[in-house]
């Protein structure tokens, strides 16, 4: 790829991280950032995460030959307009982050010149409850899927050059239409962090007069609302921008719970057993389990006996290890063992641990 400057306008978890994958894959590219934020951009230049950063936007948009918008929808579709009024190189490329796509593009069709600029609509499925350039992770994309959303200003050596640019990312590229994308996200992304919020609404009011349910929440209803604490800003942004598509999941799921109030009035045993049944089967089918989506981690598995300091003593074999989570599978049964399951975001990690953890303890040791 001949492009030698980036430049990529949010200093934020997602642009950040891009900005490392970036100079992972090219340490000779110059890499450019536009954060409002002083915070932010005096994270990324004391990490060397970009060369230089800027608080006017329109300053170093001339300069790129690569510009991508890594901020919440609504401004990505302020900097295309503005980007359409000035004087950027000549065929530039210009992507984007966001969540949805649809709206995205239909502003770049809109304002930006075709004769001069290349636009493809773009989406790293990866992220994390955490914000800013502080949390920036080089790992964050590796074996997530990246999406690509083609235009009417995508050249055919568009993509090309865009993963060639991100692939030191290690992410899964994908080519999806824009309506599509939407439609899908609706579904696996934006109706969930609905339902994780409601749930947190719903339990925060019965903690009211249920004190109990603040020190009994664990589990499933952790897992279920871990991420009920993501930036509130954004997720508004993406919803609005995806209106239609979220109003007829929240609507579908009514319905299908109406349905499950329907069979617990009857007591319908075997229809209530087959519902379970079904979203068991379903899940086992999908690829949650797989490496791919937004949290897109390396579990190992480790079945370890009910003693004092067993988990103290695996993470001390793992010091230095990057881990994403420990999370203990417990079991109802006293004559087995219980499961550490340990996420990594990297293979190398994964292998590295399975290693030690075979080495130095007698524990059965698996990937899922």
């Amino acid at each position: 790829m001949e492009e030698k400057v980036v430049y990529i306008a949010g200093m934020g978890l997602i642009g950040a991280s891009l900005a490392l994958g970036i100079r992972r894959q090219h340490p000779d590219y110059k890499i450019l950032g536009y954060n409002r934020s002083d915070q932010s951009r005096q994270i990324a230049l004391e990490r060397g995460i970009v060369d230089e950063a800027t608080a006017d936007f329109k300053a170093f948009a001339p300069l790129a030959d690569v510009i991508i918008l890594a901020v919440p929808i609504k401004q990505t579709i302020d900097f295309i307009k503005v980007l359409a009024q000035l004087d950027l190189k000549e065929n530039v490329i210009i992507t984007d982050a966001g969540s949805t796509k649809l709206k995205i593009i239909q502003a770049a069709e809109k304002y930006l010149p075709a004769d001069k600029v290349q636009f493809v609509g773009s989406h790293p499925m990866a992220g994390s409850h955490k914000t800013g350039a502080i949390a920036a992770n080089v790992h964050l994309f590796e074996n997530a899927y990246y999406i690509f959303s083609p235009t009417r200003l995508t050249r055919e050596e568009t993509i090309p050059r865009l993963k060639d640019l991100l692939l030191g990312l290690k992410a899964r590229f994908i080519e999806v239409e824009a309506a599509e994308h939407d439609l899908v996200t609706s579904q696996i992304s934006h109706f969930p962090h609905i339902l994780a919020s409601a749930l947190m609404e719903q339990a925060g009011d019965y903690a009211n007069g249920h004190e109990l349910t603040n020190h009994f929440a664990a589990g499933g209803f952790r897992d279920m609302t871990r991420i009920a604490e993501s930036e509130p800003g954004m997720w508004t942004s993406i919803l609005l921008s995806n209106s239609d598509a979220v109003l007829e999941r929240l609507t579908d799921f009514k319905n299908r719970l109406d349905a499950v109030a329907e069979l617990i009035g009857q007591k319908d045993e075997e229809a209530i057993w087959h519902f379970f049944d079904a979203g068991r089967r379903k899940r086992k089918e999908m690829e949650i389990h797989k490496r791919a989506g937004v949290d897109s981690f390396y579990d190992l598995f480790v079945d370890v006996p009910d003693e004092e300091d067993v988990i103290l003593q695996i993470l001390e074999l793992l010091r230095g290890t990057s881990l994403v989570n420990v999370h203990i599978n417990e079991e109802n049964r006293d004559d087995i063992n219980g499961i550490l399951q340990i996420s990594f975001k990297s293979e190398s990690d994964l292998l590295h641990a399975q290693t030690l953890i075979s080495q130095h303890t007698d524990y059965h040791v698996y990937l899922d």
